[in-house]
């Protein structure tokens, strides 16, 4: 009898775990939009757990949103840069389409496939897609933050180097979500 108990109190233990640790992933890796990020990510050839990743670190998925810069939806997306990719995949712009989640998924794919092709490398495309093109130019040119030229030691801005580990560590998880 005794034991039967205790077998039964684990046995509850393990679902009431279960069921926690499952919240707990489905609160902080929600899984919205999946089939979108999946045609976009493969139309621009970007991993999909990439995507992912960054919709999540950028906006946890809400379209509405808007940073106080004026960056733009999931994938939160400066306008002039929006205009810039639109012209690129021959979409037709408008401000306010960066609230629509698809059609913002679709540019932030494309940018970020972009990055990672003239970079050569995801984590630089990462840093850039948060810091700009532009400063991350400027620090592999800079032998305090690159050795080499192509890869950064040190990232001199503190948000973009905890950007970019929120995004690995949020790739790690979306890597097996996405297969």
């Amino acid at each position: 009898m005794k034991t039967s108990f205790v077998i039964i109190s684990l046995s509850i233990c393990a679902v009431l775990l279960s069921f926690c640790i499952g919240s707990f992933y489905a609160y902080y890796y929600p899984m919205k939009y999946k089939n979108e990020i999946i045609q976009y990510s493969k139309s621009y050839s970007v991993e999909s757990a990439l995507v992912a990743s960054v919709a999540n670190v950028e906006s946890n998925f809400r379209e509405n949103v808007r940073s106080n810069k004026g960056a733009v939806g999931i994938m939160q997306i400066m306008p002039t840069t929006a205009q810039w990719i639109a012209d690129q995949i021959g979409e037709e712009y408008s401000e306010k389409q960066l609230e629509n989640g698809k059609y913002n998924l679709k540019l932030g794919c494309f940018y970020l496939s972009y990055l990672i092709e003239y970079f050569g490398d995801s984590k630089l495309a990462i840093c850039a897609y948060n810091a700009g093109q532009g400063n991350v130019k400027s620090w592999l040119k800079d032998e305090r933050y690159s050795k080499d030229g192509k890869q950064l030691y040190k990232i001199p801005f503190k948000e973009t180097d905890k950007y970019l580990n929120k995004v690995l560590k949020n790739y790690k998880y979306y890597k097996n979500r996405y297969k």
